[in-house]
């Protein structure tokens, strides 16, 4: 077996899809409408286009213990999920001059650096450089 998507609940897609593709760098690989309200909508990193896809999966509004999942981990400061990065400080400063708000700063924690940024769209994210 092998991991080919993944997926990120976001509370709006289309905000979500301008966030992950414009300020992130990710590029759009899968749009395809579903229902009225939502679409199978995947991303995947420029550097590898035929890797992992991450669907920017709609809240399941209708399931509230999902809901509640996403909210309390938001609010606890947990990060949903983890991006690697081959420099965080060079992606923090990147992202900052985008203007994405970051809950962690670059912060060394042994053999890796982390900083974790909220994605605009209901999640916190790490990212995550190997030292």
């Amino acid at each position: 077996m092998k991991v080919k998507v993944t997926s990120i609940p976001v509370l709006n897609q289309e905000k979500a899809l301008q966030f992950y593709t414009e300020k992130l760098g990710f590029l759009k690989k899968v749009d395809v409408p579903l229902s009225e309200h939502s679409r199978w909508l995947t991303v995947v990193s420029k550097e590898e286009q035929n890797g992992v896809e991450i669907l920017l999966e709609p809240a399941p509004n209708h399931f509230e213990p999902a809901k509640v999942y996403q909210k309390a981990l938001f609010d606890s400061g947990i990060p949903y999920t983890q991006f690697s990065s081959d420099n965080v400080q060079q992606d923090y400063d990147r992202l900052v001059k985008l203007g994405v708000d970051f809950s962690v700063k670059p912060t060394s924690m042994g053999t890796v650096k982390i900083a974790v940024f909220n994605d605009t769209c209901g999640n916190n994210i790490q990212i995550v450089e190997m030292l």
